[in-house]
């Protein structure tokens, strides 16, 4: 029995006293041999370096590069490690400011929870290339101070500005909202593309571990840097725009106010989308300029930040005959060789509404051919009595009903920001409008949205996608900006959902194409014909109380397999055929052609020369 015991303590002994060796041969590596170990000892936390992705780029459908990153450079400081003895004049002359801005950006707020002298803070933003590489040679003379590298937008063409948008610095509202995406000085979307598609253009952040001493200062990497992340870029965006198209689109509408609007109908893509007046996105690039630049926009009477294509609710105008007529045929009021005669005005309940028109229009196609606003007040009043004068209601919500398939008093759903959706009035409008009883309205009161005009309001790319619906023949994909990604050379391209049926039968969209064609060869728009293709357009000048009426047309071309549908909307351009036509006209032609034929010349010089602000400033 003893002999056990003294056995089982002669064991414990060499267990203790072989821990003891092991120990002390582990200090002495770690005390001699290990030279990093003093450097961990003296090590109270380590710190953490963000890391910027490369904001995604964004290319047109020709591969042309239409959004680029540039560096930008923030200087960094952390307020425990800067040398209270450092030459604080040569350093502010290094960065071109002065004293008072040295103490400025140094003196935070270290009491705020959103200091701290241990961690990095802004010093000084956006500094320029020069500046940088004057100050980076002697950064390592100013301890406490680091740059940080971050990627700002800069544009090639000077051209889409609205539809690409820019970036801006985040807000208190959008770091909360943010659940730690964001931080103080981080760049989002603001608007446009750059907004619309900020989660896949933004990328993520990565981070770089640094081991830190008890004073703050960097020691190392932590862990050898097994723990860092690196950046993952955003993705890169193939547009559905014609920056060629876009940029000419610019070019025809300078010193004018409206907007234009080109869609590829098979695909819903869209071509170009510009409004006017616009600005170069250059001068939005992230910079020191930048805020008077924004300023200046801002408050321009001509409101060049206003997005004319998507946000303009306009009248407009005789091209919704197109869209009058289609759904009336569908509602079987009326038949497209219906014959009407025209006294050059509308006999309304004993009130002459005029039409510039008269004479016998012995069907649709020819109503169309010559704008025939009788005909189509008509037909307005034959589609709202359907079901009883003394019942106009259900008359017109069917006929709403039909040019909400056409996509009209809603928004389209493109992948854009702020939509518009428009007006199109139903029975609850004009309850609303004339409240003094039931009753109160009935179709002679509301003929004039039989012409596009009263209470319908469509934006231009609604009229683009309406020219897209019937060059199609009753069908649309909804439109959209972007196709798909980039990634290593290699397209993504977005999958494309089922098309989009209208309720009228394809058998009545061939006379109102027809009668479109022939606006162009015999009707309201002759100047809009171009040689050798057939073009199918509508005229329309939408009436305008405060000064001069606005010029509109919508097309498509060729008539035949079209791919090109466009509406252009020139406020103050007085009637269709002056300059909305011609312009889609050039437009068209540009497209298809890739020049202007001589023929057309004419009209491309009185349109680059026309001054509309100047005349309705």
């Amino acid at each position: 029995m003893k002999d056990t015991l003294l056995y089982r303590q002669r064991v414990i002994q060499f267990i203790f006293f072989l821990s003891a060796i092991v120990l002390l041969g582990k200090a002495f590596y770690i005390q001699v041999w290990d030279k990093s170990s003093s450097k961990y000892a003296e090590a109270a936390t380590f710190g953490t370096n963000i890391l910027y992705p490369s904001r995604g780029l964004i290319f047109d459908r020709n591969d042309k590069l239409l959004v680029n990153n540039n560096a930008m450079f923030d200087l960094m400081f952390t307020y425990s490690q800067i040398d209270p003895k450092m030459d604080t004049l040569e350093f502010c002359e290094l960065l071109n400011i002065t004293k008072e801005d040295f103490i400025k950006n140094t003196n935070k707020n270290w009491r705020s929870n959103r200091y701290d002298k241990r961690q990095p803070t802004t010093f000084l933003k956006k500094i320029s290339t020069e500046t940088f590489a004057r100050f980076q040679e002697h950064l390592f003379e100013y301890p406490g101070f680091f740059v940080q590298v971050r990627n700002v937008r800069s544009y090639p063409y000077p051209n889409a500005a609205h539809l690409l948008g820019y970036i801006s610095e985040v807000n208190s509202f959008q770091i909360d909202k943010s659940e730690g995406q964001y931080k103080s000085g981080d760049y989002i979307g603001a608007s446009g593309l750059e907004f619309e598609y900020e989660e896949s253009l933004r990328g993520e952040k990565g981070r770089e571990l640094i081991l830190k001493d008890n004073r703050g200062r960097e020691v190392g990497a932590y862990r050898g840097g097994r723990d860092n992340q690196p950046a993952i870029s955003g993705k890169n965006l193939i547009s559905s725009i014609d920056i060629e198209l876009q940029a000419y689109a610019e070019q025809l509408m300078v010193n004018k106010t409206g907007s234009i609007v080109a869609i590829e109908p098979r695909t819903g893509e869209i071509l170009t989308m510009a409004s006017m007046p616009t600005y170069d996105p250059n001068i939005l690039t992230i910079n020191r300029k930048r805020g008077k630049a924004f300023e200046q926009l801002q408050s321009d009477t001509l409101k060049p930040f206003f997005d004319r294509a998507v946000q303009a609710k306009y009248p407009p105008g005789s091209i919704f005959k197109t869209v009058m007529g289609l759904a009336a045929m569908e509602m079987g009021v009326t038949t497209p060789n219906r014959y009407m005669n025209c006294p050059g005005y509308f006999n309304n309940n004993g009130r002459r509404q005029g039409c510039h028109h008269s004479g016998p229009v012995p069907n649709i196609e020819t109503a169309i051919q010559h704008s025939c606003n009788t005909y189509f007040f008509n037909l307005l009043r034959n589609a709202v009595d359907k079901f009883g004068y003394t019942n106009p209601y259900a008359g017109l919500d069917t006929l709403a009903s039909y040019w909400a398939d056409f996509g009209l008093g809603q928004t389209l759903g493109i992948d854009y920001p702020h939509e518009s959706e428009g007006n199109i009035p139903t029975a609850k409008t004009y309850d609303f409008m004339y409240p003094r009883e039931k009753g109160s309205w009935r179709s002679p009161t509301i003929t004039s949205i039989g012409i596009g005009q009263g209470e319908i309001e469509l934006t231009t790319l609604q009229m683009a996608n309406l020219a897209a619906i019937i060059a199609n023949k009753g069908w649309y994909h909804k439109p959209h900006l972007i196709k798909g990604y980039r990634e290593n050379e290699r397209e993504m391209l977005f999958e494309k959902a089922d098309p989009k049926k209208v309720r009228v039968s394809e058998k009545y969209f061939q006379p109102i194409i027809d009668g479109m064609e022939k606006v162009t060869i015999s009707g309201t728009a002759t100047n809009a014909a171009i040689p050798g293709i057939a073009i199918c357009g509508k005229t329309g000048t939408s009436q305008n109380p405060l000064g001069a009426d606005h010029s509109v047309f919508f097309a498509f071309a060729p008539k035949d397999n079209p791919t090109i549908a466009i509406a252009v909307y020139v406020e103050h351009g007085v009637w269709g055929t002056r300059y909305a036509a011609p312009i889609a006209s050039l437009m068209i032609e540009k497209y298809l052609t890739g020049e202007i034929s001589p023929t057309k010349k004419f009209w491309e010089a009185r349109m680059l020369d026309a001054d509309l602000i100047k005349i309705n400033p």
